[in-house]
Formats: structure tokens, sequence, C-alpha cells
């Protein structure tokens, strides 16, 4: 037996992934992971007692290697002799209908696929191909990031999902193994290029950390497993004293919250750190992914403070506001009339607005030419931070990109249609001597370069609409 199948057998027997009945919904890229753990299930159906069906999505931005993705995984299904569930989605035009970013917009459809495929076929549990290195690399990236709670346990073996849940059988074992119970069994899976390239900070992880971590230890992936298996029970075990003490606290009424701050101090540090996490995930409505450390850290602060009064802004349009001996927690409201603003926006800094969007500026190689109107590139030669993200001002004019001269802001607005009460809210972003580079989704400046320089770092800005749409964290890796 190979060390593959030896550790995903005990993995699944360990935490009873599947069971007697199940109908299993296996998630396929046609890359080494996720073909191994189809072939691994096809072939021990009978033996788990489980009927298996494939599921493949095309998201159609690689072209023909992409759609050939899609009939190697048909063809491999008909070799297993079980059924293939598939779909193309231009995610690409997806993305500019609904000013979404591109690992946002592609994890949306994928799960929509997934929880809709569930359903046809009365399948109860998909199954991801994650490993034991997808694990160290997750773990890591979110304590770098500054991810609390339960957050730093990286990927969970099963989760509730639609109408039953997903299950991750590999995370017991390592991308070497699963390499070589794919060249024993002679599988040939597909590969994608942008798996390996350095603009993506997974990437950067699984190509300088991870190979240190294996030298020290090669059997690092079961220890990181361990702390994530046994951090989730810590965690619960803690939240359930929590949510006892906190409601002692706390007053809800619809979407806002009150918590009485003498009461508050009175519980242990640990549990008034768990007891903001819940106020949050009940207001977020379980989506927590863009709340870290940092925030919780501000909320206590703002409780512990001497001053009677203070406020805390939080991604999504929520703030924490203290009046004396208590802090209220709710939505902004709307901005009513015309309203000013201006955020410095500075690398790896997310800024809710008050339009409804979310503008971020990351650092990264670029790997790909096509940028829609949702994100601006800059060269980091070019620029100096902060950038400025604000309002519209009197005379405001942007030298746009393939004119001659400059225009007016105003006449751009009035050219593009906006209204009024839009307009005095739309982000002007400027450079930190108040150039203005970009009017969202209207008019790019002619700092953004006409062509992407190989191995050249650039700024990259987004700007999409807030979500809470629940699904894949973005730290997660794609099946």
């Amino acid at each position: 037996m190979l060390p593959f199948e030896e550790e995903v057998s005990n993995f699944i027997k360990k935490h009873r992934l599947i069971e007697k009945g199940d109908h299993l919904l296996v998630a396929v890229s046609g890359g080494p992971d996720s073909l191994a753990l189809l072939h691994f299930l096809a072939t021990r159906s009978e033996r788990f007692h489980a009927k298996i069906t494939a599921a493949h999505i095309d998201h159609m931005i690689r072209g023909e290697a992409s759609y050939n993705d899609l009939l190697f995984v048909e063809s491999f299904c008909k070799t297993l002799q079980i059924g293939c569930e598939t779909a193309r989605i231009p995610i690409l035009e997806k993305m500019k209908e609904e000013g979404l970013g591109l690992e946002e917009t592609a994890r949306k459809y994928r799960y929509g696929f997934l929880a809709e495929t569930m359903g046809k076929i009365k399948a109860n549990k998909v199954v991801f191909g994650h490993h034991g290195d997808d694990q160290i690399e997750t773990v890591l990236m979110r304590l770098t990031r500054g991810t609390g709670g339960k957050g730093r346990a990286g990927i969970p073996f099963r989760r509730p999902f639609a109408k039953g849940e997903i299950i991750r059988p590999l995370l017991g074992t390592t991308k070497k193994e699963i390499e070589s119970y794919c060249l024993h069994y002679r599988l040939k899976p597909r590969t994608d290029a942008s798996n390996e390239s350095p603009a993506y900070t997974r990437n950067r992880f699984r190509s300088v950390v991870l190979p240190f971590l294996k030298e020290e230890n090669p059997q690092v992936h079961a220890h990181f497993q361990r702390f994530s298996e046994e951090l989730l029970e810590d965690e619960a075990f803690l939240y359930g004293l929590a949510q006892e003490k906190i409601q002692e606290a706390l007053a809800v009424e619809g979407r806002s919250c009150t918590l009485d701050i003498p009461k508050f101090k009175r519980m242990p540090l640990p549990l008034q750190r768990r007891g903001i996490h819940l106020i949050l995930k009940y207001l977020y409505n379980s989506d927590l992914k863009n709340i870290t450390a940092i925030h919780t850290d501000a909320i206590i602060k703002l409780a512990g403070s001497p001053h009677p009064s203070g406020r805390v802004d939080l991604p999504g349009g929520v703030k924490a506001v203290r009046d004396y001996g208590r802090c209220i927690f709710a939505f902004r409201e709307p901005a009513a009339g015309i309203t000013t603003y201006q955020y410095d926006l500075d690398e790896g800094m997310e800024i809710d607005l008050p339009n409804g969007y979310t503008i971020r500026l990351e650092k990264q190689e670029i790997s790909y030419s096509y940028l829609p109107k949702n994100m601006l590139l800059l060269h980091v030669n070019d620029i100096s931070l902060p950038l400025i993200v604000r309002t519209r001002k009197p005379g405001d004019r942007i030298e746009v990109k393939g004119l001659d001269g400059s225009k007016k802001v105003k006449d751009i607005f009035i050219d593009e249609k906006i209204s009024k009460p839009e307009r005095d809210i739309w982000p002007v972003v400027t450079d930190s001597n108040g150039t203005i580079l970009w009017l969202p989704n209207l008019k790019k400046s002619r700092f953004e370069p006409n062509h992407v320089l190989p191995h050249e770092t650039y700024y990259i800005v987004h700007y999409c609409k807030q979500t809470t749409s629940r699904g894949q964290s973005r730290d997660e890796p794609g099946y």
C-alpha cells in the first residue's frame, strides 16, 4: 500500500468523513491533487459503500487550455465509469458585470455550481483535494495576516455547505505523496502554470517557506494538522464559555447590538476577544473573512479606554461607538446629501467607501495583461505612497489614458451620465502629490502603463462592491 493510500484511509476513518450511503460530489480540476482524490475514491466506492460523481467548472480564463482540462476530466471519468457534471462560465465577463474581483467572482460561481449540482444529483457531500502542504501554507498565511480565533486553524477537514457538507480527506497527506500516487497509477494530471507564479502570495510560501520547514521536519504537515484540529477543539470550548458570558452583557435589537461595558470588562480577556467575535459574527451573518485581530484589539481598547466616547470603523460599513458605559455596534447610515471624505491608501490596505464599494491596494508581479475597469495598474517606480482616495473638488482634472491633454472630472461625470448624488460620493484616486490617477469604473489616467513588463512589480488598485457572500475563504486554495 502506498503512503498516500494508507494516510488517506486512516484520515477518513479517524474523522468518519465517509459513511455508508453517501453520495460524494468530487470537485476535480484535472490537477494531481483532485485527480488522485477522484481515482482513490472511485476505485474504492464499493468498499466505502458510496456513490461517486465528479464536478468540473471551466472558468474560461485560459481559453483552449482550460477547455481541454474539461475534456480531460470528462474522459477520465469515463475510464472510471462514473458520472461527471461540468459547466463553462465566462468569469471575466461576470467580473465586469458584477464589479467584483477575479478571485471572488470565480469563487462565487464555483461554489454556486457545486451547491446547485448537489441538489440536482442529490449528493450530500462535496469533496475537495486540499492536502497537508496546503494546510501549512494556509495557517502561515493567516498568522502572517493577523487572523484571529479559529481562523488561525486553517482549512477545516469538514464544514457545513448547502444542504450537506464539505469534506477534505487529503489533509493528512503531502503533495509529494500525491505525485507518487499519480505516477504509480499513471494518471497523467493536467498542470496550470499560474500555480507556480510568484505573483501569488500562496506560491511564495510554497516555494520559499515550505521547503525549509520540510527540511527541518519531513512530518511537519502532520504537526500542522494536529495544531489545526486541537485549535478548533479549544476554540469550540472557549466560544461556548464566551457565549454564556456575553449574553449577560449584550442587548440585541435588529441589526444593532448594545454592549454593557462594565459587565464586559469583568470577563477574562480570552472571553472578551471571542465575545467580540460573536457580536461581529451576528452582524456580518457569519462572514468574518475581512475581520482580523487588529479589529478585535481596537474594539477591546475602545471598551477599556478612560475616555467616555470613541468610535471604531469596521469593514462592510459596521461601526462600534462608545457612549459612556455602553458600546453600540451597528451599520453606518447611508450617506444623505453631499458627503465628503478623504482616506490614505497604503500597500495592503482595504477601505470601505460610503458608496457601498471597497478599494484595496496590493503590490505584486503581474502574470496577466487583461485589466478591467475596476482595476488600476501602476508601476512601483512611478508612484509614491500613500495614494489618496477622496471625493471630487472644484476644478479637478485628469490626464486621461489614450488622450492628449487633460479633461475636467465634472465633464467626465456628465459624459458618463453619472447622477448628481453619485458624483458627490464617487471616489477620486490621486497620488500623494494630488495628481489624479483614476476615476474608478470610469476613466484611467496616462500613469497606467500600456504594456505589462515581465518580472516587474506593480501596484494594483481594486475597486469592488462590498459583499458578505459566504463560500470559500479567500485564503483557501482552489480545488
